[in-house]
């Protein structure tokens, strides 16, 4: 019965972007994490990602230790870690900016200034 029924002229929605703002192709439900800055649940795969390399050290102090270290040669060790940001603030933040219609349709990554 319904096989034959035919929607002529429906109308359908525009659509802002071709993922709709997610990276889920073909999974059905995606965990949640907690935004760094507002602590707001956000999908996993909506989420803004950042990994982000630290000294556990300040500039300032550093050369203080590297001073007073017994061990010559002493790599301090490194804090890793990988941040998730909603939408809202990563915008506020200017951690992403808002793109124009021709350059959100760009799929190539920014660049990256790198020493």
């Amino acid at each position: 019965f319904f096989s034959e029924v035919r929607l002529v002229g429906v109308a359908t929605m525009t659509v802002k972007r071709r993922c709709h703002g997610r990276n889920k192709k073909g999974r059905g439900h995606v965990n949640r994490v907690r935004c760094v800055s507002t602590g707001k649940a956000i999908p996993k795969d909506k989420a803004i990602k950042r990994f982000i390399v630290r000294n556990i050290v300040e500039a300032s102090a550093l050369r203080d230790i590297r001073e007073s270290s017994c061990i010559e040669g002493y790599q301090l060790p490194k804090i890793y870690i990988k941040q998730f940001y909603s939408i809202e603030a990563a915008i506020h933040q200017r951690i992403v900016r808002v793109r124009s219609r021709e350059l959100r349709r760009s799929r190539e990554p920014p660049q990256r200034n790198r020493p």
